[in-house]
């Protein structure tokens, strides 16, 4: 299973209950074998611009864990719940940092003044 972020724009008018339609997010993945890692409320926002006719949105974001292969079902099921208004998927990058120079690099040592001549 590979992580995935998922951000979900959901209809305005759900701001009094939310938890119904995460809920019915988190077991649409669930339905497709995933695991739900994460799950933060960003609240309502206004919109840039409007999208199928709404001037604010609710945001989710969820990290999950989903086989590869699960994607494109998951994706479909979301395109037809009604309460999604929009959706981003993305597969997460886990970058790893790297060591610091001093631990990567030996320390140079000072030019003895021999090797100079």
């Amino acid at each position: 299973m590979k992580p995935y972020e998922l951000v979900v724009l959901l209809h305005p008018d759900l701001e009094i209950d939310i938890d119904a339609p995460v809920a019915k997010i988190e077991k649409l993945i669930s339905a497709v074998d995933g695991v739900v890692k994460k799950r933060d409320n960003w609240g309502k926002k206004r919109l840039a611009y409007p999208v199928k006719k709404q001037q604010f949105g609710l945001y989710v974001y969820l990290e999950v864990e989903l086989k590869p292969e699960s994607v494109r079902e998951l994706e479909s099921q979301l395109l037809i719940t009604e309460e999604v208004i929009r959706f981003l998927l993305v597969k997460r990058l886990v970058l790893q940092r790297p060591a610091t120079l001093a631990k990567q690099k030996k320390i140079k040592q000072p030019a003895s003044p021999e090797a100079k001549e």
